[in-house]
């Protein structure tokens, strides 16, 4: 502990030129490590196939993908509070590694969702939560920007590698694909990792992050990670379905493959713009106000997936919905940086970033199973719609809160 201290005061403060270099080597680490979320969307068709199984049973690696993302979330953020970020990182970015390089090997859907959830999830934990928890102590003026950048990596790994996989899957296979990745990660993540060593500034972790302090609101600290942990479930609910499913939707519609993989990264490359604009807009109005618009815009944008299923419209709509929902997830981490201590940032993001990717993954099987006692997505949708409004509840409901306390500090 002494050690980590004292590399903390020797770090460069908050909002330093170093904070800029560690914010864009953070979002290269997360665009690379980040293929472990989004790879078994695009190969779900292949595995399905081949393992002969049926929609539900090949949604479950990705279930537990995110199961393992989720665990990893407040496991690598809890180790990150204590030690600080790279050591936790490196053994989660050598963990993905291998997770990849293991799943190609495997035998059977049982085998190749548990390498999926055991070491591609956890291993991927670390350039989402942990990643976001750790940049939000180096900015104080920017810090709604620098997390969504942060966060924009996992987007950005969404929109560069179901663009780049399906090429390689046509000639080669889902398996020599799954190596291939495995070999990228432990070859460029490990010394990513390495660039990051040095520890937080120690004024951030002193709890006033360079001179501002905690804001006030009426709800114990308990309370407000209560209502985060039931708003990021009810927002990610809604997320997976177009998220998660959006390749298999197509194929069903007679679509094929790659127009789906390509609306995938559509739609979340408009997630890096959204949650790009949404910390410039977080910096204004505040996070919660932000996440108020994000979450209305959400809820729109899955209705129009119910009547426009043509091959043109889909590509619009799935534009549209990137730009609606990208920079909802961030908004919880700058919420919890605002009104909790920034001691307990990695474990409290990592704990709301967990109830986010139980969302994606409940919802991406729910999805499925929707789908095969239906025979249709319709259905689908409209379930993430409800979750949707669980979401708006919490949400104004925290707004009435800080809202209340802000008149009473008046």
């Amino acid at each position: 502990m002494a050690t980590t201290f004292s590399s903390r005061a020797q770090s460069p403060g908050i909002d330093s030129a170093y904070a800029w270099i560690r914010l864009a080597i953070s979002v290269v680490l997360a665009t690379i490590g980040g293929v472990g979320m989004w790879a078994v969307v695009v190969v779900l068709p292949a595995v399905q196939a081949e393992f002969g199984v049926d929609r539900a049973a090949a949604s479950m690696p990705y279930t537990a993908t995110m199961v393992g993302f989720a665990a990893g979330n407040v496991l690598v953020g809890r180790a990150i509070d204590r030690v600080g970020y790279w050591i936790p990182a490196l053994v989660s970015a050598t963990a993905l590694g291998a997770g990849f390089l293991l799943a190609s090997l495997t035998s059977s859907i049982l085998g190749f969702t548990l390498v999926q959830g055991l070491l591609i999830g956890v291993g991927t934990s670390a350039i989402f939560g942990p990643l976001i928890a750790d940049i939000s102590h180096w900015f104080n003026r920017r810090r709604g920007v620098a997390v969504t950048v942060a966060a924009s990596g996992n987007y950005l790994a969404g929109a560069v590698w179901p663009f780049v996989m399906p090429t390689i899957m046509r000639a080669e296979g889902w398996r020599f694909t799954y190596a291939a990745i495995g070999v990228v990660c432990l070859l460029t993540m490990v010394p990513l990792v390495l660039m990051l060593r040095r520890g937080a500034p120690h004024e951030a972790m002193a709890g006033t992050a360079g001179g501002r302090p905690v804001r006030p609101i009426s709800l114990s600290p308990s309370a407000l990670q209560l209502l985060l942990v039931v708003a990021g479930f009810g927002c990610c609910m809604a997320m997976s379905m177009p998220q998660v499913h959006i390749v298999a939707y197509c194929m069903d519609l007679g679509y094929g493959m790659a127009h789906g993989a390509d609306m995938l990264s559509i739609m979340l490359a408009a997630g890096v713009a959204s949650r790009i604009g949404s910390g410039f807009l977080a910096d204004r109005i505040g996070a919660v106000r932000t996440l108020l618009i994000g979450s209305v815009l959400q809820c729109l944008s899955l209705l129009f997936y119910i009547p426009f299923d043509g091959l043109a419209s889909l590509y619009v709509v799935s534009l549209v919905f990137g730009l609606s929902q990208g920079g909802i997830v961030p908004c919880y981490a700058i919420i919890i940086r605002d009104y909790m201590p920034a001691r307990e940032a990695g474990q409290r993001v990592g704990i709301v970033m967990m109830a986010t990717i139980f969302g994606m993954a409940v919802g991406g099987w729910m999805s499925g199973w929707i789908y095969d006692l239906t025979g249709s997505y319709a259905a689908a949708f409209l379930n993430g719609i409800a979750w949707n409004l669980v979401n708006l509840a919490a949400i104004l409901l925290l707004m009435w809160k800080a809202r209340r306390s802000a008149m009473a500090m008046a």
